[in-house]
């Protein structure tokens, strides 16, 4: 039991609902590390969303919305703790799911794919129907489904997967990221990355998916963003803060 006044009962629910995660099989050990590595970085960002990711998540929609074939790719990290924000999403924005572990084993495959049935989700891709390859990627990851992430021309990913994201942007497609770190491969390397956590970015995705919907402006809002200028404000934002910390 959490006490509601507990200053880091936020931080705690969310750790619950990994470990809960990891020990239904949704979740892989190793994701406990990645996410305690977010949330370093989301210490530095003051646990809240800031104007950069804000502009970031009205650019990632618009990608989304003006895309052919969007795909939202899910790990276990993201199917605990946004299913339901995953597959309003994907309503939305008419974009395909489709499940994608770097630890992959069937029985992984088949209770991520539960977890977002479970939250509504009619299609999912990804559990035991990976018949292509992204090439020069030599991880599980490289095993993605014809109709799914292989056919995409933009592709939704969270969590710092960096080989995967130049592996994508390689075959030509565009890449929206939700990413905590500003310097990883996957930040720097997406076509469009939030720097935010994904228990706020996915939220706000469905809820400006849901308002641009049907907006003429949207070629112009992709034309306007700059993913270096947003990963430089990010950087810029955190070293001031640290500076007003140190103080």
């Amino acid at each position: 039991m959490i006490p509601s006044s507990h200053p880091r009962r936020e931080s705690l629910l969310i750790r619950e609902k990994l470990v809960e995660a990891m020990r239904s099989g949704v979740l892989a050990p190793e994701g406990l590390i990645a996410h305690g590595r977010g949330e370093c970085f989301d210490y530095l960002l003051g646990e809240a969303t800031q104007d950069f990711a804000r502009r970031a998540v009205e650019a990632a929609v618009a990608l989304l919305l003006t895309a052919k074939r969007p795909v939202i790719s899910v790990n276990g990290n993201v199917a605990a703790l946004v299913p339901e924000h995953v597959v309003r999403l994907s309503e939305v924005a008419g974009a395909r799911i489709e499940v994608n572990l770097f630890y992959r084993t069937p029985e992984r495959e088949k209770a991520v794919a539960e977890v977002l049935r479970r939250a509504g989700a009619r299609e999912v891709l990804g559990a035991g129907d990976t018949d292509e390859t992204i090439p020069e990627l030599f991880s599980e990851r490289r095993r993605v489904n014809k109709e799914g992430i292989f056919s995409a021309d933009v592709v939704l990913l969270a969590l710092e997967d960096g080989d995967r994201t130049e592996a994508l942007v390689r075959m030509g497609k565009k890449v929206v990221s939700v990413d905590l770190n500003p310097l990883s491969r996957t930040a720097v390397t997406s076509t469009v990355t939030v720097v935010d956590n994904v228990v706020r970015a996915f939220p706000a995705m469905v809820e400006a998916a849901r308002n641009m919907k049907g907006r003429t402006d949207l070629e112009q809002v992709l034309k306007s963003y700059n993913n270096t200028s947003v990963l430089h404000e990010a950087l810029r934002f955190i070293s001031q803060r640290l500076l007003e910390l140190a103080q």
